[in-house]
């Protein structure tokens, strides 16, 4: 079956640095800190890991760093490991991770490691701006001054007029998301925010405020995965892969079919379901792209947690909270927990394994057995659908 894994490949160590604006650490010095959580948490030495994949976007452009692969193997003291970097803009991390996955399901790799690093606060925040604009279509958006906010506020006035969603409703994530934050000792952002702060705070690109946007930030994170009979000889917790998928649409949303959802992740979540063998009703955690509020909203959406048009309702009704039915971006998200883009999707990955290991702390989904991560490179140019198996 297209999509399905050849050989069952689980997650045995994960690492991640704390989010936020870290000045007093370097670029490598964060991708080590989360490598060296993983490989402890996995029982393993670097001696031990066969290859690496690197999700960043944009070193060149925040630290003026290129070449970074050979920077991490040489600073981390891995060479001569074949490490690669892996760049799908703010999907980088999640497609790294699908790389790693897919060397060890074909049986090239045993042991390797898939992490996803950026340092943003080097730069001001127009810059950075800019720099995140690279990701969009220079020609038809970038050029003519377009920011992935006002992408994403074009997105959530289509929605607003097509299905009523209401600004009080587009505040509901990142309210929730804040005070899952604040169960998060990793997370950038650990206070609770309410609906009234959101629609107050000052405007961005209308609707969307400054409180409907994720933040500018520093970290790392990492994980190690080996073949599953392999990680129950290191681990009594190995968490297993059930599914990897990906999915490609237009760069710009001009050509795009529609601009109420991301057809990526319709696509790429369909694919990911199937070689599961599970619906979208299955999954009891989902780490989702949530760079802004909108985005949160047309994810659930387009994952199938409830038809188009009815998340606002869902999340008034506690849906996706913590205890909800399906407990979405329990970790903070990238709007509180922090978006230092190469790093997200692996970020994602480190919170839903912690949530089937049952270690999540505070912040633990009970009962969680079945969850996934979805990771978005850009406006939905690139979609990267994981789906995770607690194992027997």
């Amino acid at each position: 079956m297209p999509g399905r894994l050849k050989r069952d490949v689980a997650v045995v160590g994960v690492g991640m640095t704390r989010f936020g604006e870290l000045w007093d650490m370097s670029f490598d010095e964060l991708f080590i800190e989360a490598g060296l959580e993983a490989l402890e948490d996995a029982g393993l030495s670097g001696d031990e890991i066969e290859a690496i994949y690197v999700g960043n976007m944009s070193a060149g452009r925040f630290i003026d760093q290129e070449h970074v692969a050979s920077l991490i193997a040489d600073r981390s003291g891995m060479t001569p490991v074949p490490c690669t970097r892996v760049e799908a803009a703010c999907a980088s991390g999640g497609l790294a991770f699908r790389h790693a996955v897919l060397a060890v399901a074909s049986g090239l790799f045993d042991v390797v490691i898939a992490g996803g690093v950026e340092k943003m606060t080097d730069v001001t925040t127009e810059e950075a701006t800019s720099i995140l604009a690279t990701a969009s279509d220079q020609e038809w958006e970038a050029f003519h001054g377009v920011t992935f906010p006002a992408l994403y506020a074009m997105m959530a006035r289509r929605h607003m007029h097509e299905y009523g969603t209401d600004r009080e409703e587009l505040a509901l994530p990142p309210v929730k998301n804040h005070r899952n934050a604040t169960k998060n000792p990793k997370a950038q952002f650990r206070f609770e925010i309410t609906v009234e702060q959101v629609i107050e705070s000052p405007p961005i690109a209308d609707p969307l405020r400054l409180l409907d946007c994720s933040p500018v930030s520093d970290g790392a994170a990492a994980v190690v995965v080996c073949p599953l009979d392999m990680a129950k000889e290191l681990t009594d917790t190995p968490v297993v892969v059930k599914a990897s998928a990906q999915a490609s649409d237009a760069i710009a949303l001009h050509d795009r079919e529609t601009l109420t959802g991301l057809p990526a992740t319709v696509e790429a979540s369909r694919k990911a379901y199937k070689a599961a063998g599970i619906g979208p009703e299955d999954v009891d955690v989902a780490e989702v792209h949530d760079c802004f509020s909108i985005a949160e909203i047309m994810a659930v959406e387009d994952l199938g947690f409830v038809e188009k048009g009815e998340a606002g309702e869902a999340y008034r009704e506690g849906m996706f909270e913590i205890d909800g039915e399906v407990a979405v971006n329990p970790s903070g998200g990238l709007k509180a927990k922090g978006h230092p883009v190469g790093a997200s999707g692996v970020a994602q990955v480190v919170e839903i394994v912690e949530q089937l290991r049952g270690e999540a702390g505070k912040r633990q989904v009970d009962g969680a057995e079945i969850g996934l991560t979805h990771n978005v490179g850009g406006s939905g140019g690139t979609v990267v659908v994981h789906v995770f198996e607690r194992a027997d």
